[in-house]
């Protein structure tokens, strides 16, 4: 069914997400998959990325925050290069203060209604309680952009009445027909990323500051990727909950 719906609407696709590498560690096999196959793709980051760093780190200063947030933006804009997405648009809220609000849903709404996306890939709103390390994964800012992602999407983006001061900028609603949620309870969907698995980590890779040590970032990146696949049949997955609209 998402093929079909695929064949029929525009080849736009939207990646959004809370930080600047959340989309290397959770998507970035599918993104490259998708630009290959004519896509064209928009990064949405809702956060400033001010809080990323490594967990020693003492600078906690504005101008600390500043540098690493400019950083972070950079190391996304090559990022997203890797992988052939078109362009990264910064919402630019506080890093690790997102909270599903109407101002970041209205935000959401107003860059779907711009670019007109068929697919999105969001983080989710719920956490998973497996494996053993699910606490950790799930960031509330993860959570937050979920929720808000979600709730833009529908009914937001496509219902008139909500946020009519957009259609004052020109920007009609607009209807997502496919959404991806990445590390959602219940997965019912996979894509094959066994052709750009080397992109993936290329792209991770491109996140120096939130990396001491890459290897063994990259060597779990695989090992999980390949468990992924290893349950299909692939050499390596990306697992998502896709759900239509």
């Amino acid at each position: 069914m998402s093929e079909e719906i695929s064949q029929t609407e525009p080849k736009v696709a939207m990646v959004i997400m809370a930080h600047p590498d959340d989309a290397e560690f959770g998507c970035a096999g599918t993104i490259a998959a998708w630009a290959r196959d004519g896509w064209e793709i928009h990064y949405v980051i809702c956060s400033d990325g001010s809080g990323g760093g490594s967990d020693d780190a003492r600078e906690v200063g504005l101008e600390a925050r500043r540098k690493i947030s400019d950083t972070r933006k950079q190391e996304q804009r090559e990022a997203a290069q890797v992988l052939g997405a078109r362009d990264v648009v910064f919402l630019d809220f506080p890093d690790g203060r997102l909270e599903p609000t109407l101002d970041l849903r209205r935000e959401i709404v107003r860059v779907l209604r711009r670019y007109r996306p068929t697919r999105v890939i969001c983080q989710s709103p719920e956490r998973t309680w497996t494996p053993v390390m699910a606490i950790p994964r799930h960031h509330p800012d993860h959570l937050a952009a979920g929720q808000a992602t979600l709730f833009a999407i529908y009914p937001a983006s496509q219902n008139p009445w909500d946020f009519p001061e957009l259609l004052e900028e020109g920007l009609e609603p607009h209807r997502v027909r496919e959404v991806y949620i990445s590390g959602a309870p219940f997965l019912n969907h996979v894509v094959d990323i066994s052709d750009t698995i080397d992109l993936k980590i290329e792209a991770l890779a491109q996140h120096a500051s939130q990396h001491l040590d890459f290897a063994q970032t990259e060597e779990r990146i695989r090992g999980w990727t390949a468990a992924n696949g290893a349950k299909h049949g692939l050499a390596h997955a990306e697992e998502y909950h896709l759900t239509l609209n």
